[in-house]
């Protein structure tokens, strides 16, 4: 090796060496100025939730989150998950310019294959130059033989790698020893992407489904379709865009690569947060002050608020709105609440059961039609586990008296799972929902805590739209049964004592 060669690549190590220090002085930098962010953050929504507004209405919304005037006519609430493939399956083969999809995972069955066709096909037209964007978690996207990575492949070769790019969201909370000796599937309690966000030109569809065979078919899930808006669409196009700068991208040989200055597993937890803060801190902040001024003479029927929680890297902004949405919710008002999975935060069950003075109805999954109903293993305990807390729930509100405020409801369809959540509000004097929350978030510990998640805000004045809302809560309560002190004395409903000592351990990483 020559001399010249010796010296060249000593100064490239000692230049890599100094860009990476002059790098980690400007994340220190960020950290610091990240943590004094949030500080404010919490004292001025304290402040501003606790003297400069009514909670009666929800006008007071538009000052905390991005505000998006739509048509009412243009939102469709979609029922049946059948209905939701062949509406996202036909939007994705006449895509015009953008799809942008953002889930958990992708799964491997032949409606997934013939998803994955539809949005090829479209990207190969040479009618069309669709930019197509796909997020997914890491974990739960990488696990098993044939997964997520297996389908999406066959996306990046050739010519069609300058339109598409997928993404796997890694939680930066998953590392070092946790990282090496958790096994897979238990290793996806640390924290997800778990948004679902399904995005077509200016159509935006929001749910809690997966883009997996049983919510295409019989898991019973939530889906609201908006169409012809483009500022709402354009704000989830960003969204996802800014995540995927934090996240890895796949090649056409299912390799994984990280392009970003900070590494979810590699440098420090703290760091990587700040960086990721940042990111989409800044859009929300700007996207608010923006809609502000742009919304200032604007009328419309129905507001759109995008919502959204990363307590992974320290942003809680929907959980900070749905509590105060609670809280404050007055007598005569009711609430509607819908979880797949029963494990709301004691900040949550203390706005219900001790703030909120509406009427609440609270429906989840009977264990029969809970997704884990049957499960080998450990996993099979999961539903009993549910059982325990939901009994928990049910014997608080009789202690504190509130049994008939509050109610408990369980869904059970013969041979379906139930995956649905939000909420509907109906404010006093009305038996139509003028408020619902549509997204990922099931109200528990994970939402709020671990996982990336979504949803929307959606206040009307739209009739029409008020009667869909109606209809569809209607149709998931016709399904469910009232929840009282038999439902836990039933024989298979008696959690055995493995599965209660794993509630009082782990009840946070359900």
């Amino acid at each position: 090796m020559s001399a010249l060669s010796i010296c060249s690549k000593s100064f490239s190590r000692f230049s890599r060496t100094k860009v990476r220090r002059q790098r980690l002085t400007k994340s220190v930098v960020r950290y610091k100025m990240h943590a004094a962010m949030i500080d404010e953050e919490n004292e001025n929504f304290e402040e501003f939730t606790s003297t400069k507004v009514q909670f009666s209405g929800f006008s007071w919304l538009h000052q905390v989150a991005p505000a998006f005037p739509v048509d009412g006519s243009k939102v469709t609430v979609i029922y049946e998950p059948k209905d939701f493939y062949t509406t996202l399956l036909e939007k994705c083969k006449t895509a015009k310019k953008r799809i942008t999809l953002a889930s958990l995972y992708l799964g491997t069955g032949k409606l997934e294959q013939e998803l994955v066709k539809s949005i090829r096909e479209t990207v190969e037209s040479q009618s069309k130059n669709v930019e197509v964007n796909i997020l997914l978690d890491y974990q739960r996207g990488s696990r098993g033989e044939i997964n997520s990575i297996h389908m999406l492949m066959p996306m990046l070769i050739n010519d069609r790698r300058k339109n598409c790019k997928v993404f796997f969201y890694h939680t930066p909370k998953l590392r070092g020893y946790l990282k090496e000796f958790i096994p897979t599937r238990f290793n996806e309690l640390i924290g997800l992407q778990h948004m679902k966000v399904y995005l077509i030109d200016d159509t935006l569809i929001i749910s809690g489904a997966n883009l997996s065979n049983d919510y295409f078919n019989n898991r019973q899930d939530r889906y609201f379709m908006i169409e012809n808006s483009p500022d709402l669409c354009d704000f989830y196009y960003k969204l996802v865009k800014k995540v995927t700068e934090f996240s890895f991208q796949l090649d056409s040989y299912g390799g994984l690569h990280y392009h970003s200055d900070s590494h979810p597993t590699e440098t420090s937890e703290d760091l990587f947060a700040a960086e990721a803060y940042q990111k989409i801190h800044g859009l929300l902040q700007s996207e608010i002050e923006q809609r502000s001024e742009l919304n200032a003479s604007a009328k419309s029927d129905t507001w759109i608020f995008p919502l959204v929680q990363m307590a992974q890297i320290n942003l809680k902004h929907d959980s900070k709105i749905t509590l105060k949405l609670l809280e404050n919710a007055p007598a005569g008002a009711t609430l509607r609440l819908a979880t797949g999975y029963f494990n709301l935060t004691s900040e949550y069950k203390n706005a219900i059961l001790k703030d909120c003075q509406a009427d609440c109805h609270l429906l989840t999954a009977h264990p029969e039609a809970n997704g884990f109903y049957g499960a080998k293993g450990v996993a099979g305990g999961i539903p009993a586990a549910y059982t325990k807390i939901e009994k928990s729930f049910f014997n608080q509100c009789k202690e504190l008296k509130q049994n008939n405020r509050v109610k408990l409801w369980e869904f059970v369809k013969t041979g379906w799972t139930y995956h649905a959540k939000g909420l509907w509000y109906s404010l006093p004097g009305h038996d139509k929902p003028s408020l619902t929350l549509i997204g990922s978030p099931n109200f528990g510990y994970r939402s709020v805590e671990k996982d990336l998640e979504t949803q929307i805000a959606i206040v009307t004045k739209n009739e029409a739209l008020q009667d869909s809302l109606q209809k569809e809560h209607k149709r998931l309560f016709e399904k469910a049964t009232p929840v009282t002190e038999k439902t836990f004395t039933q024989k298979e409903r008696l959690p055995p004592a493995w599965v209660r000592m794993a509630v009082y351990f782990f009840r946070y990483y359900f």
